[in-house]
C-alpha cells in the first residue's frame, strides 16, 4: 500500500516541500531510502525502526515485508534528520497499521530509539513554508513549537513522542496548539558595557551614535588601548530593538543555523558577531558543503566587529565588498545558488601599523616603512571606500581617566536612535528598506536633496577627486542621518559639513 506524508527541507534559509512517499508489499525485508538521500537521512531507517518498535507498533524489520521510501523531488539533496517522523507516520499508514488524514498536514522531527522526539534546526522556516502553502497544521517537536508558533494562521502542534503524534491523529487525545509568546519583544535588555563608562572619546561615541541611527559602516583607527574595542562593546546598548519584521528575518537565520538560544522564541535583539582575524572567507561570507550561512549573514540587521581589521586574510576582506554594497550574498554551487541576507553595521578597528604607534605624539613606532606599508596594503581602496564614518581614537589624559562615569548614557542616545530610525521607517514604508544605510540611488535622489550653498561646497570635494561618487552617495546617507538626528525634514550645511568631517581620512589614517 502506498501513503504520501507532507514534510519540508530548508534551501539556504527557506524550506521547500517534500513529499514523504512509503510503498509497503509483501517479500524479503527490505527497506530502501531514494530521493538523494545523505548519510544521516540514510540511517533514519534504523532509527525509525527502534522507534516504531518501542511505540509499540510493528516495526518492518519484524515483518516478511518490502519498504520503499521515496523523497520527492528526487533532484534536490534531503540533508538532517528531520525525516524520521513523517517516514515513521508514512510506514504506519502504508502498513495499514494507523489510519488517519493527512491532507493540509506537514511533519518534521528527529526520532530518538525510544520514540521521543528531539528538537530540530528552522522550525520557523517550515512554518512559514506551512503557510504560504495553505497547510492548516504543522507537527513539531514540542522543544519548536513554541518557535513557529509566532506565526499567525497556523495551528502547531508541539509532540514529545511518536506515541503523542499516532493518539492526536486517531483521536484518541488531543494536543492543544502551542501558543506564541512575545515577551522577548517587550523584555529590557542587560548590557554588558554602558557607553558612559567610556571616558572622553566624545567624538568617536557621537560617530557611534549616527552609525546606529542610520546604520552606517564605521572604522576606528588609532593606538592600541585606546578604547576601540570597548566603544564597539557599547555599540549594542545604543541600538533600537528590531522591529517584528525584523524579528522575523533574524530569528529564522539563527533557527536554521541551530544558535537560536534555548529560552527565546523569537530574537528581539540586534545580532553583534565579532569573529577571530584568523575566520577563512568561508566563514566570513558563508559557504561549505551543504552552504551554510557566514558570519556576515548572521549579523544580518545587527553589527559585524572586526578587530584588528587589517590581520584578516586579504581575500576574506575582498570578498565582503559586494555583500557590503548589495546587503546580501550569492553563493553558487554546482548544484544549487543560495541568496542569504547579509544587511549589517560594518564596525572595524585597526591600529595604524604593526607595532600601533605611527605617528604617536608620545610614543617611538618601531616599524620600517615597508612593514607599515605591508600591513595597510590588505585594505584595499575599492573596500575602504564602503565605509562611511573615519574616526581617530587617540590616547587619553590623566584627568580624562578619572572623570566620574556617566551612567545611563547609553539610555539617552538609544532613544535618540529610536527617534531618528522611527522617522526612517515612516519614510521608506513604501520601499522595503529600514534605514538611510541601505538606499540605493533612486532613494538618494528623491530623499538627500540639497540646497544651493551644500552643492558648491561638495562641487569642490569631488573635482578635487577626494570624494568618488560612491563615496558622495554615501556622504549624503550619512548627511541624511544627522538630519534625521536633529530631527530635520531637509538636510542643511551643518549637517553636511559634519557628515563629511567622518567621510575624509587624515593622512595619518589608514
Amino acid at each position: 500500500m502506498l501513503s504520501k506524508i507532507f514534510s519540508g527541507a530548508i534551501v539556504g534559509l527557506d524550506a521547500q516541500i517534500i513529499e514523504v512517499e512509503v510503498e509497503t508489499s509483501y517479500g524479503l525485508p527490505r527497506f530502501t531510502l531514494v530521493g538523494l538521500p545523505d548519510k544521516s537521512v540514510e540511517e533514519s531507517k534504523e532509527r525509525v525502526g527502534a522507534a516504531i518498535k518501542s511505540s509499540g507498533f510493528q516495526a518492518p524489520n519484524s515483518q516478511p515485508i518490502k519498504v520503499l521510501v521515496g523523497l520527492a523531488p528526487a533532484d534536490l539533496k534531503k540533508e538532517g534528520s528531520i525525516y524520521d517522523l513523517p517516514i515513521a507516520l508514512g510506514f504506519l499508514a502504508a502498513n495499514q497499521q494507523v489510519s488517519f488524514r493527512f491532507q493540509n498536514r506537514m511533519f518534521a522531527g528527529e526520532l530518538s530509539l525510544d520514540g521521543k522526539l528531539r528538537p530540530i534546526k528552522g522550525s520557523l522556516s517550515f512554518a512559514l513554508l506551512a503557510k504560504e502553502k495553505g497547510f492548516t497544521e504543522l507537527f513539531l517537536p514540542k522543544a519548536n513549537a513554541k518557535e513557529a508558533a509566532i506565526i499567525a494562521g497556523i495551528k502547531v502542534i508541539g509532540a514529545e513522542s511518536l506515541n503523542e503524534v499516532i493518539h492526536h491523529l486517531i483521536g484518541r487525545k488531543t494536543i492543544p496548539a502551542a501558543k506564541a509568546s512575545q515577551k522577548d519583544l517587550t523584555e529590557q535588555p542587560v548590557y554588558s558595557v554602558d557607553i558612559g563608562w567610556i571616558k572622553g572619546q566624545e567624538y568617536a561615541k557621537r560617530a557611534l551614535e549616527i552609525a546606529a541611527a542610520g546604520g552606517h559602516n564605521l572604522i576606528m583607527q588609532g593606538p592600541p588601548g585606546t578604547g576601540k574595542t570597548l566603544l564597539a562593546q557599547a555599540l549594542p546598548s545604543i541600538l533600537p530593538r528590531l522591529n517584528f519584521e525584523e524579528a522575523l528575518e533574524v530569528t529564522k537565520i539563527y533557527s536554521v543555523a541551530g544558535l537560536l538560544p534555548k529560552d527565546k522564541n523569537i530574537l528581539s535583539e540586534r545580532p553583534c558577531r565579532a569573529p577571530h582575524h584568523t575566520a577563512s572567507e568561508a566563514a566570513l561570507i558563508g559557504g561549505g558543503n551543504p552552504p551554510r550561512p557566514g558570519e556576515i549573514t548572521l549579523a544580518h540587521r545587527g553589527v559585524l566587529f572586526m578587530d584588528e581589521f587589517p590581520e584578516f586574510h586579504r581575500d576574506a576582506l575582498e570578498s565582503m565588498r559586494q555583500p557590503l554594497e548589495e546587503g546580501s550574498i550569492a553563493i553558487l554551487r554546482s548544484r544549487q545558488k543560495l541568496n542569504l541576507p547579509a544587511r549589517f553595521m560594518l564596525v572595524a578597528a585597526a591600529n595604524p601599523c604593526p607595532c600601533g604607534y605611527y605617528r604617536d605624539p608620545e610614543r617611538l613606532c618601531r616599524c620600517s616603512p615597508s612593514q607599515i606599508a605591508k600591513y595597510n596594503r590588505k585594505l584595499s581602496g575599492p573596500l575602504m571606500d564602503r565605509f562611511d564614518l573615519f574616526i581617530h581614537v587617540p590616547q587619553l589624559k590623566y584627568e580624562q581617566l578619572i572623570e566620574p562615569d556617566n551612567e545611563g548614557a547609553s539610555d539617552k542616545i538609544r532613544e535618540k536612535v529610536h527617534a531618528a530610525r522611527q522617522i526612517q521607517q515612516t519614510r521608506y514604508q513604501e520601499e522595503n528598506i529600514f534605514t538611510n544605510g541601505e538606499m540605493r540611488i533612486p532613494h538618494i535622489k528623491r530623499f538627500c536633496q540639497l540646497d544651493a550653498k551644500s552643492q558648491g561646497f561638495l562641487k569642490k570635494f569631488v573635482d578635487s577627486g577626494r570624494l568618488s561618487m560612491r563615496g558622495y552617495h554615501r556622504l549624503l546617507k550619512t548627511g541624511r542621518t544627522i538630519a534625521d538626528l536633529e530631527g530635520s525634514e531637509n538636510i542643511g550645511f551643518e549637517h553636511l559639513s559634519e557628515a563629511l568631517s567622518y567621510r575624509l581620512r587624515e593622512e595619518t589614517a589608514i
